[in-house]
């Protein structure tokens, strides 16, 4: 008989009230006796075959590559960090700022990263002195035990209470709410409907959205390059990413050769018919994804829908058409098909991108292509994005990589955009509460020239 959700709880608070006061050195051995044990090879090459088996998802040298990546990542980001006692002062102003934990964090898994999800919240989580109880997907709950078992076994090795990491064995949609509801605080990886869903439990949380990456190609980008860049990253684990770039825009200067490009790098251009038998399989009832494509293989797909493809296919490609409901290939397809736009003019193409995220991924992330530094800073100024990753492949550099600066993470906030409460990289910054403590400092009223100097040089004071 599974343990009741109240149940695990206790036994997590139980853990967490043991290392709540614990000092940085003994909360940074947990922290990297976790990582290391998630890290290893066979650790993950077990867990992630579990999940191929479950779910059969992705691809599962990629998914290997991935978690050990993130991990590593994770743990060069959390290095030296100050997350214990006080970590600020700001001597002028009489003040010292103290992290403190937030408790017992819920923590629901996707099916599409069923192991590296746990395991880079959960190192966030063990830096900031908080227990996980993780809620995985019903389709993937073995292997996500697993993820969990092992980290425990790297727990009891080094003394730390293993119970700071814990996880629902049957999952379900009623026992995840309710989990999300007695925990401290939850955070919840997954697309739009997930978030009502959390924010229902009526506990805090950090949620993330969907996302809809459209890579801008301007004509001072090169076709090959940018073709070498996206054969690369858009067959990665079968596009399970959301980062994965679902669209490329390119400009009309440069669309015929960057085509020529991609179809030399694996990509396979649909025609009309066969754009419609893809569709018709990607979204059986005109509307719901078919969990039967998302992050499967090109071949598998191609099959489904009864195209005939080179064997080197990699990828395939469509003709955007309309953005919104009447063209669902203007949305995520969290699988190996790439949405190919053509512009002209930038603004208008910026335009164009407000309308495809406002349908899709709004919040979430977009990309370019370009050596023009201000046409870049424009897409940043209008973009409603939380990242933009400029002249990267995107689904490798989004969420953490060795050649880019963004924070390793596996949950993307998309800000009140998406109806998330943070638009960052969400990381160990995110599960910590704040004690301010001021002292009495030498009073200062400014005067009204202090205050309003540059308006009355302006405006006058009437």
């Amino acid at each position: 008989m599974s343990e009741s959700v109240s149940d695990l709880y206790q036994r997590a608070h139980k853990a967490f009230k043991t290392i709540e006061f614990w000092p940085q050195d003994k909360v940074d051995e947990m922290a990297a006796a976790v990582a290391w044990e998630w890290q290893k090879e066979e650790t993950a090459r077990a867990a992630v075959a579990v999940a191929m088996e479950e779910a059969d998802m992705g691809i599962f040298e990629h998914k290997i590559a991935k978690q050990r990546n993130k991990v590593r990542g994770t743990m060069r980001d959390i290095r030296g960090v100050k997350t214990c006692g006080v970590i600020r002062e700001i001597p002028e102003k009489g003040l010292k700022i103290l992290a403190k934990p937030m408790g017992v964090v819920a923590n629901v898994v996707p099916s599409t990263n069923p192991t590296c999800t746990p395991a880079i919240i959960g190192i966030n989580l063990l830096k900031t002195r908080n227990a996980m109880i993780v809620s995985p997907h019903p389709r993937t709950k073995r292997s996500t035990n697993m993820t969990i078992e092992s980290g425990r076994k790297a727990l009891r090795k080094i003394g730390a209470p293993e119970d700071l990491l814990l996880c629902v064995k049957d999952p379900s949609h009623e026992n995840t709410v309710e989990l999300m509801s007695v925990c401290d605080f939850a955070v919840a990886t997954g697309g739009a409907g997930l978030r009502k869903v959390v924010y229902g439990a009526g506990t805090p949380a950090q949620t993330t959205g969907a996302g809809n990456v459209v890579s801008i190609v301007d004509e001072t980008a090169d076709p090959k390059t940018v073709a070498e860049i996206i054969s690369l990253v858009k067959p990665f684990d079968n596009g399970s990413g959301c980062s994965i770039e679902n669209a490329i825009a390119i400009h009309d200067s440069i669309y015929e050769a960057t085509m020529k490009a991609l179809a030399a790098c694996g990509g396979y251009l649909c025609s009309t018919p066969e754009r419609e038998k893809l569709r018709a399989i990607v979204w059986p009832d005109g509307k719901t994804l078919n969990r039967d494509i998302v992050a499967r293989s090109v071949q598998h797909i191609a099959g489904l829908a009864s195209l005939t493809v080179p064997a080197a296919t990699k990828f395939l490609m469509v003709v955007g058409e309309e953005i919104g409901p009447e063209d669902r290939f203007s949305g995520e397809k969290v699988s190996p098909i790439l949405t190919v736009w053509r512009w002209s003019d930038f603004n208008e193409m910026l335009d164009r991108l407000d309308r495809i995220l406002e349908f899709s991924g709004k919040g979430h992330s977009a990309s370019i292509h370009s050596k023009n530094q201000a046409r870049i800073m424009q897409l940043a100024e209008r973009a409603h994005v939380g990242r933009i990753s400029c002249n990267l492949p995107h689904g490798f550099a989004n969420a953490g990589s060795w050649t880019s600066g963004q924070p390793f993470t596996a949950s993307l906030g998309g800000g009140t955009w998406a109806g998330n409460m943070t638009s960052d990289n969400i990381n160990w910054r995110h599960f910590l509460n704040y004690t301010w403590v001021a002292s009495v400092i030498p009073e200062h009223v400014p005067t009204d020239e202090e205050l309003f100097g540059d308006y009355f040089a302006k405006w006058g004071r009437d």
